[in-house]
């Protein structure tokens, strides 16, 4: 069809186009418009407008629609060609385009319903807005029976198999190494599509690969956080890299392999839908497995669900529930492949996104800003993986020893007064308990930095007298700031103002005001203000002045927001509402946040939102650790990237429920892959009132939380264990007592992970990866890779069902072995006890338990040993004096390895050290001895010891040996 013919064929159309509308209200000229209608078909078959050819025809008119001063707006071919019925192809018509895109049926039909990828996925689609993208629709009339809807439907409208608006050109690629240039062929139905976007390889290490695609001219946004080198493109060529890299030379996409066995890890190449405009951006790949984990933060299973699953990234004060995006943002995922190998996948992207997760496997990342900043990390374990996460997110910080204690708190204990009741009477139950919290309630009209004069006027003396017993005190320190505080009054509002370091309005003049718990308005630090660091710090340190705080609490800092935006709600712009808005609880951005079009140092705060919370962290940990000149401890509600660094987090408002008692379990194990392991949630709930048996078998399990704190809102009854009764106060205490006396064991996993990026708490998979039951398995978890915490998760059971992978497992309460044949096992669990289980082969450094791990760190040390099948173990004891800054890099610590083997203990030092306090091992018990001992001996010395046949355990006391030194400990077996 040339020029001349489109011109015809348009011009007999808008005359049926206007003669349509014309019908509409003047029927009784029906029987005109059926003549001209004829007349009309028999020019355009006669004109040969509507050949058929097995090909896609683009013709650009634009100029020749100008040149006849042409309304083609008006024109909808789509519609006028689908009444006709020998046509069997769809010509569409778009807009933006302005082009003729002919869509060949075979590349819809021939689409599996699996890998139908969304072409329209905001709410409204239609067969013609789903052809006016160039799209196919099924809109499944006659239902597929084999697929079973989830929270998302199937796409009615999908991309057919040669959508693409993109190609490469002036491209170089050598092995894994690439660089290329994908111009703009077409446009996508958003706005400002990027004209020339660059793509990019850089290998990190063997391990790991990193994929840019940006903006080739112009500069776009990209998180300042975390921290991280920009590594160089085009390194020098590796041999050894553990993925190899195909690109195609045309259209856009790339296929990321396993060099050992050739897995496609990630295929986005013959996948449509890669879309680069300036507030969508698009791309999507199948993956090779289903066992995918990650995405968070999200209250799901452990394992998610790849039918048809939608999860939104978009920091929100919103309590813990299904299907809802909540406090963090963390766009990476692991993945164990069907060999039993492990990958992960980074999408460094801080903007507003949908992750789509459908059944092929495929995975959709889809955001409305930045750009692709895509990490590979090859594993090949899934324990491998999360080290090479860390690589490029930072380890965690090393926290304090006295935090690894059991925390207390209440929102709403309302004075002093009632505050030291509850810290007493936890204290004469001789419940472990080591820090006592604040809720808002403390401060002075809800201000940060301030303390209430009237209801907790001794407040100071209180804090004292917590020290005075070796305990610690940390208060809430809310994002925003009161902004309406009289001046002089309010010195954080004041200096905020004088140092220019609030958020701004759209404007870009004034500070952004809404309102949070402040009695009438609210600011906000803008934490990427250079001057903001100093600023925190001095308030905090005014703060200190008056009562000596030990750690920090930051709250609301998603941010949170009581209005949607400014008290009536933002103005019109596209940064508030952009044409594709991601699933967001509220379905507007600025829903109990702040208005998009603020302005921040670094940009505005449609870019920054999901960033906020850990800004706020940075500004604590700096503040902290030059008020303290010790470890910094925070825990942070909002969480981003690489957050763990700094901080780290509680799971928010969750309910007093069974249900949100099950689902703590996968949320902290999944914060642990972030590279933030100092995770728990709020043992018995926060929101509604729990009861006796509930908080009974939450006590148990918060017991084994990384971060270990009861807590609870003001509209609901008193939980802390005494006034729950003496059941949980029975309860807790044996719990507690069990996690202190492990407390070096804990402590030396804290170390592992701020040294090596390991998971403190763990899935079983990480450990038994070959295994593929443990995939689905997070009703229980390790500690490290000895210590199985077995919880009991259902009311009125005295039971539960646990899962032991194949090798030797021992009962921690009664010392039993059992060699698990990877099944499950029914385990006893009265109503004061949690199971535990300890796994064959393990070492763990202990302490004998006190109230306060102030007074535990006098104590002396013990062994917990059990052998495995081969009468093997081994174990290491990381130690320091638990709150230096640098401890580590001062060498000011004992790192010791133990090992069994030939009847023999020994020990070794990882490094030169050195520590001045004596740390004295006095007491061993090794498991799973099954022959009578005739002899001891430590150090070629014989010794007394202690050998239990019932229960095939060899008790040695007494000790007296200096874990800073080497020492040997060797047994025989009678004769006979």
């Amino acid at each position: 069809m040339d020029v001349k013919d489109t011109r015809q064929f348009l011009r007999k159309n808008m005359i049926l186009n206007r003669y349509c509308r014309y019908i509409s209200t003047h029927f009784l000229k029906l029987i005109v418009f059926l003549i001209l209608f004829g007349f009309i078909i028999v020019s355009i078959k006669q004109s040969g407008c509507i050949t058929i050819k097995k090909y896609e025809i683009n013709i650009i008119f634009n100029k020749t629609l100008q040149k006849d001063n042409m309304n083609y707006k008006s024109i909808n071919v789509s519609t006028i060609l689908s009444k006709n019925k020998n046509f069997k192809h769809d010509i569409v018509f778009d807009n933006k385009t302005s082009q003729f895109s002919k869509i060949v049926q075979e590349q819809c039909d021939n689409i599996p319903v699996t890998l139908r990828f969304d072409c329209h996925p905001e709410d409204g689609a239609t067969k013609l807005s789903c052809a006016n993208r160039g799209c196919c629709w099924n809109s499944f009339e006659k239902q597929i029976p084999t697929i079973k809807q989830a929270s998302l439907n199937i796409p009615y409208c999908y991309y057919p198999s040669n959508w693409s608006i993109y190609k490469y050109e002036n491209f170089t690629i050598d092995g894994n190494n690439f660089s290329g240039f994908l111009k703009q062929m077409k446009r996508s139905f958003y706005e400002n599509d990027i004209p020339s976007v660059k793509v990019e390889t850089s290998a990190i290490d063997n391990s790991i690969l990193r994929i840019k695609i940006y903006d080739a001219f112009k500069k776009r946004y990209e998180p300042p956080w975390p921290l991280r080198s920009d590594p160089k493109p085009f390194i020098q060529k590796n041999n050894y890299a553990k993925y190899k890299l195909n690109v195609d030379n045309i259209k856009p996409g790339f296929k990321v392999y396993r060099t050992l066995d050739d897995t496609i890890i990630f295929d986005s190449i013959n996948i449509g839908g890669f879309i680069f405009a300036e507030q969508f951006l698009q791309i999507s790949a199948l993956l090779p497995s289903h066992n995918i984990y990650g995405i968070g933060e999200h209250e799901t299973k452990l394992k998610l669900n790849t039918n048809w699953q939608s999860f939104t990234l978009f920091n929100k004060d919103q309590p813990p529930i299904e299907n809802a995006n909540l406090y963090g943002s963390h766009p990476f995922y692991l993945i164990i492949e069907n060999s039993g190998n492990s990958h992960g996948v980074l999408f460094l992207n801080s903007n507003a996104m949908d992750v789509i997760l459908q059944p092929s496997p495929a995975i959709t990342f889809r955001a409305i800003g930045g750009i692709f900043d895509i990490y590979f990390f090859l594993g090949p374990t899934p324990a491998d993986v999360i080290k090479q996460y860390s690589e490029i997110v930072g380890k965690p910080f090393l926290p304090p020893y006295w935090s690894l204690g059991f925390h207390l708190c209440r929102y709403g204990y309302g004075s002093l007064e009632k505050t030291k009741e509850v810290w007493n009477r936890t204290i004469a139950a001789g419940i472990p308990f080591d820090t006592q919290w604040n809720d808002l309630d403390y401060m002075d009209k809800n201000n940060d930095f301030t303390y209430n004069s009237d209801r907790f006027k001794d407040l100071p003396q209180f804090v004292n007298e917590i020290h005075s017993r070796g305990m610690h005190y940390i208060p809430l320190i809310d994002a925003g700031v009161s902004g309406s505080e009289k001046n002089g009054t309010y010195l954080p509002y004041d200096e905020g103002l004088k140092e220019d370091i609030f958020i701004k309005d759209e404007k870009g003049d004034q500070p952004f005001v809404g309102k949070v718990w402040n009695l009438i308005s609210t600011v906000w630090p803008d934490f990427t203000n250079p001057k903001a660091r100093n600023y925190y710090f001095r308030m905090m340190n005014d703060m200190h002045n008056n009562f000596a705080y030990d750690g920090a609490w930051i709250d609301m800092n998603e941010p949170s927001n009581f209005y949607n935006g400014h008290k009536y709600g933002c103005s019109q712009n596209k940064l508030d509402y952009p044409k594709y808005i991601p699933r967001v609880i509220g379905n507007i951005l600025s829903t109990k946040t702040l208005c998009m079009n603020a302005k921040h140092y670094l940009g505005f705060h449609y870019d920054l939102h999901n960033t906020y919370g850990t800004s706020q962290a940075i500004a604590t940990n700096y503040a902290l650790t030059n008020i303290r000149r010790k470890r910094p401890f925070i825990i942070s509600r909002s969480t981003w990237v690489g957050h763990g660094y700094y901080a780290g987090h509680w799971t928010g408002d969750v309910y007093s429920s069974w249900h949100d008692l099950k689902m703590s379990i996968p949320a902290i194990l999944l914060m642990n892959f972030y590279q933030i392991p100092m995770v728990g949630a709020d043992i018995c709930g926060f929101n509604g009132n729990t009861t006796t048996s509930l908080c009974n078998r939450w006590m148990q399990l918060g017991a084994f939380y990384p971060f270990s704190r009861n807590h609870n809102s003001d509209d609901t009854i008193e939980q802390d264990p005494v006034a729950m009764g003496d059941l949980v106060i029975k309860s807790s205490k044996r719990a507690l007592t069990i996690r202190y006396w492990l407390l070096p064991y804990l402590y030396t996993l804290f170390f592992r992970a701020h040294k090596f990026g390991e998971t403190v708490a763990r899935p079983l998979f990480f450990e038994f990866p070959n295994d593929s039951i443990t995939y689905d398995i997070d009703a229980q978890y390790l500690w490290g890779n000895s210590l199985m915490i077995i919880p009991v998760l259902e009311e009125n059971k005295t039971e539960v069902i646990a899962y032991l992978p194949r090798g030797l497992w021992y009962n921690f309460y009664t010392k039993d072995s059992l060699f698990a044949l990877g099944k499950y096992y029914t385990l006893n669990a009265p109503l004061d006890v949690i199971p535990l289980m300890i796994r064959g082969g393990s070492i763990l450094p202990a302490q004998k338990p006190a109230d306060t791990t102030t007074a535990s760190r006098k104590n002396n040390f013990e062994l917990l040993i059990t052998l495995d099948n081969v009468k093997k173990a081994k174990g290491e004891l990381y130690w320091d004096d638990g709150d230096s800054l640098d401890s580590f890099e001062k060498r000011q610590f004992v790192w010791t390895f133990f090992n069994i083997e030939n009847n023999t203990l020994s020990n070794s030092k990882a490094m030169k050290s050195y520590f001045d306090e004596k740390i004295i091992l006095d007491k061993i018990q090794i498991w799973g001895i099954t022959s009578n001992i005739s002899k001891v001996f430590l150090n070629d010395h014989e010794i007394r010891f202690e050998y239990i046949k019932k229960e095939n355990c060899l008790n040695i006391n007494n000790l007296r040996v200096d874990l800073r030194e080497n020492f040997s400990l060797s047994w025989r077996y009678d004769e006979f």
